[in-house]
């Protein structure tokens, strides 16, 4: 887990960078939005999954397994500067 660095709007965690750099490297499928969950939320990957055949695309969450169904801003933003995704997060108790 890293610090969250307030101000600053980073594509991607430094802690998890590696980790990201290896799901591009070996899934065909593209990343378009992770976070590390700074402590508060779950660790969240997104990837886009495209049918060829269809032409259709799919947002996943990779950890949860959900559909997100939205093709961009998949993050929110809660009341302490913390992002999660909505239909995937719970803040730990």
């Amino acid at each position: 887990m890293c610090k969250k660095l307030k101000g600053l709007h980073n594509r991607i965690d430094k802690c998890i960078m590696p980790f990201i750099e290896y799901l591009n490297d070996y899934l065909p499928h593209r990343t378009v939005a992770s976070c590390c969950g700074h402590g508060v939320y779950p660790m969240t990957v997104v990837v886009e999954i495209y049918n060829r055949k269809s032409g259709d695309r799919t947002f996943l969450e990779i950890f949860s397994n959900k559909v997100i169904p939205r093709t961009r801003n998949f993050y929110k933003k809660d009341s302490k500067g913390y992002y999660y995704i909505q239909e995937v997060s719970k803040e730990k108790k």
